[in-house]
């Protein structure tokens, strides 16, 4: 078995940020060099999350506009008296901060509308999340 480790960098401009990362992540696995096994994203970043979905900006908005609903800012959280961010550290828990996707033949075994997301959720930050790439 093979472990190999990347890096993708994400700038984000705003606080809430939905970003496609799938063709970043791709370039990590082709550039591995492995064929066959599995690959994590993961993000060091509490208040991120990594998630797969469909790409459609309707869908990516309604999923923007459904974290503000389910968390909002500002709701008197206790860890604002600290940060001022608590709502970015609880959507970051409930979203998770990595996935893991099996790959064949070099290519991410990715359903026909999926696509993997870097969540910012209290941007606008630079960010850098580990790509291992695990296989033969």
């Amino acid at each position: 078995m093979v472990l190999k480790r990347g890096t993708v960098g994400v700038n984000t401009s705003q606080r809430v940020k939905i970003q496609d990362i799938t063709p970043e992540v791709d370039a990590v696995l082709k550039t591995s060099g492995v064929k066959d096994g599995l690959l994590n994203i993961y993000s060091r970043h509490s208040t991120s999350a990594v998630v797969i979905n469909e790409n459609e900006t309707g869908l990516v908005n309604d999923f923007q506009l459904a974290l503000q609903k389910l968390v909002p800012e500002g709701a008197g959280y206790q860890h604002d008296r600290i940060d001022n961010n608590a709502d970015s550290h609880i959507r970051g828990f409930l979203l998770g901060g990595s996935q893991t996707i099996p790959f064949e033949n070099g290519r991410m075994m990715l359903g026909t509308w999926q696509s993997i997301f870097f969540v910012e959720l209290d941007g606008p930050r630079q960010r850098k999340l580990t790509v291992t790439v695990m296989g033969d």
